[in-house]
């Protein structure tokens, strides 16, 4: 692993009250240009800098703007394990309150996001993660971008229990006290791994509509066989360690249907069910399964753990 830059210290004198904000960028260097785009808008927000992280996943970095901190990983680790090796570095500085995970073909249009970002965490105590709203670059959001089940107006801001990874903001606290990504889900659901962790731990998720990453249009299904095979493994993943056991049969059952109404290409749902029954097969890691105030916190919240 090859670490270049250090972000320079602010002169600027510091408000222990405000949420100090910083940012992790994972790439795999095949959108150079988008991702000097999305670092210039991290540079020029308002307030006070924003700590950054750019991982390079098994590639090399193009130079990085002054204060960017740069690390070269030999080989692509995934994102999720890039995700934490960039937490990890800012770890080192102790100085980071709320870190925003940004995907690196993404940009933050509005210079007050951060400020955004540490009013919300300033304000409310409990807020533990902010998902933003994704748009393409017409300001279109595609209803699968709406982390709940109520998707039809993308303006309306709510309490979630679950947020975007393409563009979210947790706080520190939370992964003190929950812990980090899960890198063993290498891609898919792991949002909703960290999102039921933190609401079992009593911490707020609050969609935020003003708050918008642009990213360009795409389809989840871009991935391929591994889209299929990753979506169901996880899923099956997700129960066997979050859900109460009378849940697991219910959540996987209603995904099951989900899935057929959907009608997959016959190619995808082979991959759907070697993922499902992959999912059985592995170990899904330590069970914790949530408390039942949690289930009825979520069904109050309109999203109940069994779809």
């Amino acid at each position: 692993m090859v670490v270049h830059g250090q972000l320079q210290d602010s002169a600027r004198p510091v408000d222990a009250a405000v949420p100090r904000i910083a940012a992790v960028i994972v790439t795999m260097g095949t959108r150079p240009a988008e991702l000097s785009a999305l670092l210039h808008s991290v540079r020029t927000q308002e307030g006070p800098p924003v700590r950054t992280v750019v991982v390079g996943n098994g590639t090399p970095l193009p130079s990085m703007p002054p204060g960017v901190e740069a690390i070269e990983l030999p080989e692509n680790l995934g994102l999720l394990a890039g995700r934490n090796i960039g937490l990890a570095a800012l770890r080192t500085h102790g100085d980071v309150d709320v870190v925003m995970y940004l995907d690196d073909d993404g940009l933050l249009l509005d210079a007050r996001t951060a400020e955004k970002l540490r009013e919300a965490f300033a304000r409310d105590p409990v807020l533990g993660i902010v998902g933003f709203r994704i748009a393409d670059e017409q300001g279109t959001t595609q209803r699968r971008h709406v982390p709940r089940l109520r998707a039809r107006d993308p303006q309306r801001a709510s309490e979630v229990t679950t947020f975007l990874g393409g563009g979210n903001a947790i706080r520190m606290a939370v992964v003190d006290q929950t812990g980090t990504w899960p890198e063993e889900f290498y891609w898919a659901h792991e949002e909703t791994d960290v999102a039921w962790r933190a609401l079992d731990a009593g911490w707020r998720i609050d969609y935020r509509p003003d708050i918008v990453l642009q990213h360009p249009k795409t389809s989840p299904a871009r991935h391929g066989s591994t889209y299929y095979r990753l979506t169901a493994r996880n899923r099956v993943w997700l129960a066997r360690r979050h859900l109460p056991a009378v849940l697991v049969p219910i959540y996987l059952g209603t995904w099951i249907v989900v899935t057929l109404l959907r009608r997959p290409p016959w190619a995808g749902l082979r991959q759907w069910c070697a993922g499902f029954v992959d999912g059985w097969r592995s170990f899904s890691g330590v069970r914790r399964p949530m408390r039942w105030r949690t289930v009825w916190r979520m069904t109050r919240l309109g999203r109940p753990p069994v779809v």
